[in-house]
Formats: C-alpha cells, structure tokens, sequence
C-alpha cells in the first residue's frame, strides 16, 4: 500500500472522524496542489472497492467494516440492489438490506453476494450495504438484441437489469444480423465504472420473427424444452408395463361415479371428485390424485428429471411439462372413461363443514364425465333441468359439490382466510403465436368448487404426515412483518378509511369487507396484496397465513409440481403403515423445498416476461392510442397505470405530468401531490392515457397523460377505484376459469420504470 493510500485509510478510521469534503481532507492529510491528480484517482479507486463513498453534498463518508453477510441479490431497474440473507446469516438480519447502484460492483439479479453494512440506514430503519464480492452467479448466459455502430457489434440484453448495452466479442465469424436475437456468454459482467464484454453463443432469429419471442425467454430463464433420451426411454419403459387390469393393493372405484372439472383447453388432469351426502346432511369426499409416484420411481431417470425441473411452465401459448407428455397427457392423467390409479382422500365432513374423519388409500377409478368450467357454470346459473346427455348419478355429483363447496367456503372465511378482489388476465394467441387480444380469469363459482375441494384435500393430507411425525415438504405463507402492515396501514389511513389497527385475519376481512363494492376496492386489495409475503416451499410448521390454515401442503398436482409427488411416496408409506425413512431425509427435503421454491418462482418470472413481451409486441405500431387506465403503482418519478381494454402497464413520467407544477411523493397515500394546484394522482386512480414509447426488449412501455378517468375531473384521491373478481391467494391450485374480452384486460405482473440511460460510450 503506497504510503498516500495509507494516511488516507488511517485517517478516515480515527473514531473523531466526520464526513469532509475533498480539499479539507487533502488539507487535513497534508495533500499538496501537485498532488491532486494522484489523491483524485486514489478517492475513485477507494470508492470502487467500496472503502469511502461520496455523501450528496460531496462529502467523504468513510465506510466501516460492521460485518459480512451473504445473501441473494433482487435488482431493481434503477440499478439498487435489495439484499436477502440466507436463513444461516448469524447474527441474523431483519428485513431485506440495500446496496445502491455504485456500490454493487458487478453483482447482478439473483446473484449469491457478500455484503458488508456500512452502519447508515435510511427511511424504515432499512440498513445499507456494499457489495464485497459475489460469491455464485445466478447465470452468465443472457439474451438480447444485436447491433452495430462504427466501434463494431454489441448486444442489449433484455430487461432492465443492463442499462448499457455489452460489447461482443467477434459477432462477424456468427454470421449474426442487426435486430438478431442472440444468447450471449458474459465474459466480463460491466459495473458502474465499467462496461461489460460477451461471446455470442446463438442466433435465435430475426427480432420480430413469429416465436422468437418465446425461444427467447425459454434461454432467457435458463428453461428445460426437450427430455434427455434416457429419460423418455425410462418413461416408455414403465408405459410398456402399466396393467390397468392389475388393481392389487388398490381400492377399486372404478364404478364410483367420479368427475373432473378442469378448463376447456386442459390435456394433464390430475385430480378427480367424488360426493356422497348421507342422511343427517353431512359428506363424504373423495378427493382422487393421479398416482404419479407409480410410475416415477425414487431416483430414477424420471425422477432426477423432475426433481431437476421443479414444476411444469405455462407459458402463453407453450407448456414445458415436469414430465415427459406419454405420461403428464397419458398415462398418468385422468382422462374419462379410462382406468386410472390414483391415490385418494375421503373426508367426513359435518353440516358445519368441519372435517370430522380422514382415510387415505390408493386406488383406481374410472372418470365419468370430464367437464369443463363453462359447462359447470351453465348447469349451476342455468335452468334446473338436467340435459340428456347427463345420467342423474352425474348430474346429483354437481350438485352435491356445489352445496358442500358453498359449507367449506364458509367455514373458511370465518377461521380467517382472506379474499383479496383482483383479476388475472392471459394473453389470447392466434396459431402462429401472435396476440391477438386477453381473457380475464374469473374466480367464478365453478372454480370455488373444485378450489375448496383441493382445498379440504391438501390440509388434510397435511394433518395426517404432521400428527404421523412425519417430515414433509409443506407449503408456508408466513405472516406479514409488522413494518409492512404499519405502511398498509398509513395507506389505507391516507385514502380515509378510518381503521384502529391491522395485525389479524380478522382486521383484515373487517377492511376488505368495508370497502368492498366502494371506489376504493381495488387500491385496497393492492395495496394489502403488496404488504403480504411470498408463499414458498419449507419443511417447517409456519402455516399459511392468507389460507388461515395452521397446517398445508401441496398434493393435489403432482403431474406438474414435485413437492406433490413427494408428498405422495410419504403418504403411501403411511397407508402401507411403512412410514420409510429412507429418501426422505431433512437435508434432502429442505433441498427439495428450497429448490422448487425457485424453480416455481423462475417459472412465474418467464410467464410473466413472455406476457409483456407479447403485449409490448402488439402495441408497437400503436403509439398515440388512448385508452382508460387505473394507476397501479406511484413513486417518485412518476406513477404506473395498467388499461382497462388493453391489459398494457406502462409509466406516467413526474416530468410529463401537467405543468408548470412541482409534484411531491406521498409514500404513506401512494399519491403524487401538486405543490400549486393541489392536484393528487393516487394508487387506483382511473386516467386517461396514450402510449408514447414502446421498448419490447427493455420491456417498457412509456404512456402520457392525457386525462382524468370518465366523471373523475377534481375529484378527491379517495373517489377512484376498480371492482374485479375475488381470487384467493396462494391457494396453490391454478386452474381457473376464464371469460374472453375483445382486445385485453390486463398481464399478470407489472412493467417497471424504464432508467434514463446516458449516452453510450464503447468501453473495451
């Protein structure tokens, strides 16, 4: 260390320290005029390496070694990283921790890094962080977009986390084009200081191509779209030997009257009902699941492949299923009229709707009619006469199913469970893959239906592993943290909803039920959606908190979730009353666990990204189109309001807002304040706005406002909102109905703001 470096970092470590600017601490360290230059280059090289930081008022902020901690990095679109400890950081860490833009280094989204605490905090006593070092990187593959200038090709990757685009090194020799879609290999990942550096591995195709967009995100996500030989020969294989006749060890059903309900356009079916009402009014349920585990062997060729893929993708338009199709659509899905094993759960279920006895077996059935939602809600809203095609055994199924869903329903709410008022929108797809308009899904009644059955299945199954002492995958929504539910209250206070406290399931209904079918339903409801954690996989009893359930897990899908499957192989043990432990250690089920946790989460993600790309697609020779919208979001640089017709989220800059004016953040009412006029935009606000910049690859879409929502000129914040379908939250059984709409509602998930990038300078 060279000997200026050194009386800098003594210096800036003397316990009498405070912040000064550059020429005092030259002064104080006794740096001359020639010296300037080299002491300038040492302050931007201790920056770098994360030993001082520049205050905004130019001061030197000596940053202090607190401690190192290692945790997951979620980037931001400005550049910010938010830090989430792993669960062994000691002592532990509350909260998520931050680390601004120029202190990440070259950290990335879902990289593993070690942070150190600098000591500062900022608003909500969040604590703030520099990045060390990474420890594991979440991918070195990206995808983007080819171009070239007069300094040669480089690609923009696609999102936000690069806000500058990356030199390729060597494009010419691959034959690649501008507005190509590439895989790139990052070979030196570009931070504050410096830009980043790529080999091109493949060209995807032109930009715009019919399903270049999907190819994309399947590389983008890292996703799995072909089987390994040696697994679709084992899934031959065990195909070849399935006996349907052989029914040894099964409980046969195959003359029970048993149906599904499933959406019209389903392949896979993995569950099935039966209802039998006795004399005093109370039920018996037969919840019946395809037995996956009879044909996906313990640590098979199959079983590493699923265990490896997590979970099925449902992409718009495509599906990567966990399992090969010969068994997710045949053999191990319930078709109709065909036998089928399964293992299933019969419940004893009083008048209250209360579970009063539980008896698990694995059998065989036979499914007698499959029917789909529509036609579930046609005979349920429709006239009481049964059609002909309907045998009366059938029919009464339906019926019976819908009077027990409508008890367990009850019963549900009143133990506690939430039911948060919002809609989901799919994109429609042509042939081709083109979008060609959106359905809304509807959480109508005959979705509740097959819900509160799988429901009823999944927390029994549940009680029976925990009460057996039996380890097992559970599926946990743990409680919101009290600095959550205090921002949700000041919201909630802001808009003028008078509330004495919210810290209960029950303070929570009381709110929802309060605003319900007010202007302020759908601020509510988002604002409550956001103030809520992540329901994940763990091995621990946590309970699920929107489900109000002590005791979940999932059981009900094993054709496309692996935690089910694995639920499976322990609950046949249990009815073999051969509770195995073998396979089924903590190691490997917290493995288990936190691995379909990511995959599930990864799987979300790609969904997501493909449903913006293809809306943002859609809308590029739009701009100028208006349309009404709902603001969903505010922040300080402006607000985000998603369309009623066209499900498009886009953002509302600060700076294009009307003017001359100055707009204050109020983060407490989610609203935007003009300091002259007084003039508010607020979370659930309706406007009117028009599409002014559409960016597919970054993902962002840029409106203007152009006017209040129909009957909202000078209203108060507190007089907007939006009415949609209830949906419960993290039930874990996405099948769900859907109502098509002529050209859109709105994609799950939101466009974040795009970052206003500076001119691009070629760094080599």
């Amino acid at each position: 260390m060279d000997p200026l470096e050194s009386r800098v970092r003594e210096y800036l470590q003397l316990p009498s320290y405070r912040p000064i600017k550059f020429a005092q601490l030259a002064k104080k360290i006794g740096v001359r005029k020639p010296q300037f230059e080299a002491f300038e280059n040492l302050l931007d090289r201790l920056v770098h390496d994360g030993v001082i930081r520049f205050s905004e008022s130019g001061r030197i902020e000596s940053r202090k070694r607190t401690g190192g901690i290692v945790g997951t990095v979620r980037r931001t679109a400005m550049g910010d990283g938010y830090i989430t400890p792993i669960a062994s950081t000691s002592p532990p860490v509350k909260g998520d921790i931050i680390v601004f833009a120029e202190d990440m280094k070259d950290a990335q989204d879902k990289d593993e890094v070690e942070v150190r605490l600098t000591g500062r905090r900022r608003f909500g006593d969040q604590q703030i962080a520099v990045v060390e070092r990474v420890v594991k990187r979440a991918t070195t593959t990206f995808v983007g977009t080819y171009e070239e200038d007069e300094y040669g090709g480089f690609v923009r990757i696609d999102g936000r986390q690069f806000s500058e685009p990356v030199a390729l090194d060597d494009p010419e020799a691959s034959g690649v084009r501008r507005g190509d879609k590439v895989v790139v290999e990052m070979l030196r990942f570009p931070t504050a200081r410096r830009g980043g550096e790529a080999v091109l591995k493949t060209r995807l195709g032109a930009a715009h191509d019919i399903g270049v967009d999907t190819i994309s995100v399947i590389h983008e996500f890292g996703l799995e779209t072909e089987f390994p030989e040696a697994v679709l020969e084992e899934a031959r294989q065990v195909a070849a030997a399935f006996d349907d006749s052989d029914l040894t060890g099964r409980d046969d059903l195959t003359g029970t009257t048993i149906i599904t309900i499933d959406p019209a356009d389903a392949r896979d079916f993995d569950d099935a009902i039966s209802i039998d009402q006795h004399e005093d009014g109370s039920w018996t349920l037969g919840v019946h699941i395809a037995d996956v585990s009879h044909f996906v062997a313990v640590d098979s060729e199959l079983d590493k492949e699923a265990r490896s893929r997590g979970n099925s993708v449902y992409l718009p338009g495509r599906v990567l299923p966990m399992l090969p199709e010969i068994l997710s659509n045949g053999l191990a899905s319930l078709q109709a009229d065909r036998v089928r094993f399964t293992m299933s759960a019969f419940m004893d279920i009083n008048t209250d709707g209360e579970v009063t006895a539980t008896r698990f077996s694995n059998s065989a059935i036979r499914v007698k009619h499959r029917f789909s939602y529509e036609q579930v809600s046609a005979i349920i809203n429709g006239p009481k006469k049964r059609p002909e095609d309907l045998t009366k055994d059938v029919w009464d199924t339906v019926w019976r199913m819908r009077k027990l869903a409508r008890t367990l329903r009850t019963r549900r709410f009143e133990l506690g469970a939430i039911n948060l008022e919002l809609s989901e929108v799919k994109i429609d797809l042509d042939r081709d893959g083109r979008m060609t308009g959106a359905h809304l899904v509807e959480g109508d009644e005959s979705h509740q239906m097959i819900e509160e059955c799988m429901l009823a299945a999944n927390i029994a199954v549940a009680r029976k592993l925990t009460e057996s002492k039996v380890l097992h995958p559970r599926r946990i929504h743990p409680e919101p943290t009290p600095a959550r539910l205090e921002i949700l209250q000041d919201f909630v206070k802001a808009i003028g909803i008078p509330v004495s406290r919210l810290r209960t399931h029950a303070d929570m209904q009381a709110l929802l039920k309060k605003v319900h079918g007010t202007p302020q339903e759908y601020a509510v409801n988002f604002a409550l959606l956001r103030s809520l954690k992540q329901a994940t996989y763990s091995t621990k009893l946590e309970g699920h908190f929107a489900l109000a359930a002590e005791d979940y897990c999932h059981f009900t899908s094993p054709i496309r979730r692996y935690p089910d499957l694995v639920v499976h192989r322990q609950l046949k043990h249990l009815i073999a009353q051969r509770p195995k432990r073998d396979g089924f250690s903590s190691d490997y089920l917290d493995f288990v666990c936190e691995t379909c946790s990511l995959t599930e989460r990864r799987a979300a993600d790609a969904e997501r990204a493909l449903s913006q790309m293809k809306l943002l697609l859609f809308l590029r020779d739009k701009i100028g189109l208006r349309m009404e919208a709902t603001i969903t979001g505010v922040d300080r640089y402006g607000f985000f309001a998603r369309g009623l017709e066209i499900p498009a989220e886009g953002l509302v800059p600060s700076a294009t807002l009307p003017g001359p004016e100055t707009y204050e953040y109020d983060r407490a009412a989610q609203r935007l304040i003009g300091r002259k006029t007084g003039r508010t935009f607020q979370l659930g606000d309706h406007v009117v706005v028009e599409i002014a910049k559409v960016d597919p690859g970054r993902r962002s879409l840029d409106f203007k406002l152009v006017g209040s929502g129909p009957g909202k000129h000078g209203r108060k914040p507190a007089e907007s909102g939006h009415r949609s379908r209830s949906q419960d939250a993290g039930h874990g059984n996405e099948k769900r109905p859907s109502k098509k709409l002529g050209k859109g509602r709105r994609p799950e998930g939101a466009v974040a703001p795009k970052t206003a990038s500076k001119k691009r300078k070629r760094k080599k």
